[in-house]
């Protein structure tokens, strides 16, 4: 199995700043890819961003050019930089790990990070 774990978030002013971590152990040589998802209250999880193995990322619309995501796969590490920030960005994010073992397809979430973008 894949664990993964998040650090960061916060409260940010708009338009500030504010960098995720995601760090995954385990069964690493079985991800295929690693994302953010977030959930707002009343909302359902929608997809951030993500980034397989060899390093293609995938945003949502409304984060495009404000969030990069990035890996480090010497540290097992999925990283999210969040620059302009918008109230609207307010959320639990949740890291997300997808991994294949014995020809099955999994999914490995950490416990969320809220993140709270409010003057």
């Amino acid at each position: 199995q894949v664990q993964v774990v998040e650090s960061g978030g916060g409260l940010v002013q708009p338009g500030g700043s504010l960098s995720l971590s995601c760090r995954a152990s385990g069964i690493i040589f079985a991800i295929n890819s690693m994302g953010w998802y977030r959930q707002a209250p009343e909302k359902e999880r929608e997809l951030v961003a993500t980034i397989t193995l060899s390093g293609i990322t995938n945003y949502a619309d409304s984060v495009k050019g404000r969030f990069t995501i990035s890996r480090d796969n010497t540290k097992n590490t999925v990283y999210l930089q969040m620059n302009s920030l918008k109230p609207e960005d307010t959320a639990v994010y949740y890291c997300n790990s997808q991994y294949v073992l014995n020809g099955l397809k999994y999914d490995s979430w950490g416990q969320g990070t809220q993140v709270t973008v409010s003057s």
